[in-house]
């Protein structure tokens, strides 16, 4: 004997949805899944090492859901790149010329927020993992880690989760983020994003003709921003701000 909700539904035919909209309907939930699933993971590399670069792409080409859709090698023009590009993950070297990753870090995330930073570097220091989970990063990868890390950081920094390579990851990331939460005031904080730029320009050697040059503005400009650093972080000369950048562990690149 038919239940009495078979036979209303026997009874009232009107209350059925009919079959044609059901295969419809459910035709576009499978096409909208099978677009999200096959939807590629795009990549900008930014190191200014070619090798290093030509390695982490050949890496990613055997993986069919990542895609690299970028590369830069000078840390001033990583940030334009990622604003045009619009990639779902930014894998940037730390040492930078021009630019450091850290740095990098802080203006993609103002710029271009939808990017995960993922910062790709040897240097395990704990100042160096704090200030880059404080600048935004989303990931921190040791170059001595296995391929095998860096894929899975990429696959979880674009789900939105954070990651941090091993030996950084034995500790738990709540403890990483408290002591993001506890790390007192980066002086450097105190400057614009242009001093920041220049004070770095400074550190590599170059002078106020060569920064105006690298940053397309006048000389007298770039010589206002250097004695605008000079004066907010009290250096008396340029020694003093060579003694502030090396004291700071801020890394230059090798080449």
């Amino acid at each position: 004997m038919l239940s009495q909700s078979r036979r209303d539904a026997k009874e009232h035919p009107a209350h059925r949805v009919p079959r044609a909209i059901v295969t419809r309907q459910a035709a576009r939930r499978s096409k909208h899944g099978a677009s999200r699933a096959s939807e590629a993971i795009t990549i900008v590399l930014a190191d200014d090492q070619q090798l290093v670069r030509g390695g982490i792409r050949c890496l990613i080409e055997l993986e069919k859901d990542i895609k690299v859709v970028g590369e830069v090698a000078d840390g001033f023009k990583v940030v334009r790149l990622v604003e045009r590009l619009k990639p779902r993950v930014l894998i940037v070297a730390l040492a930078m010329p021009g630019l450091n990753g850290l740095e990098i870090t802080r203006q993609v995330r103002q710029q271009s927020p939808t990017t995960a930073v993922i910062m790709l570097t040897m240097y395990p220091g704990e100042q160096y993992v704090v200030q880059a989970l404080r600048n935004g990063a989303f990931g921190y990868v040791m170059k001595q880690a296995k391929p095998a890390e860096l894929i899975r950081a990429i696959r979880k920094t674009a789900a939105g989760s954070r990651y941090l390579s091993e030996p950084l990851s034995r500790r738990p990331m709540s403890t990483w983020l408290h002591r993001v939460k506890s790390a007192t005031t980066d002086v450097d904080e105190t400057l614009t994003r242009r001093e920041r730029e220049v004070l770095q320009l400074v550190s590599e050697g170059f002078s106020n003709a060569h920064i105006a040059s690298y940053l397309r503005i006048s000389r007298r400009t770039a010589e206002a921003h250097r004695a605008s650093v000079m004066r907010k972080l009290q250096f008396r000369n340029i020694a003093h701000l060579i003694r502030h950048v090396l004291a700071r562990g801020i890394p230059v690149p090798l080449t």
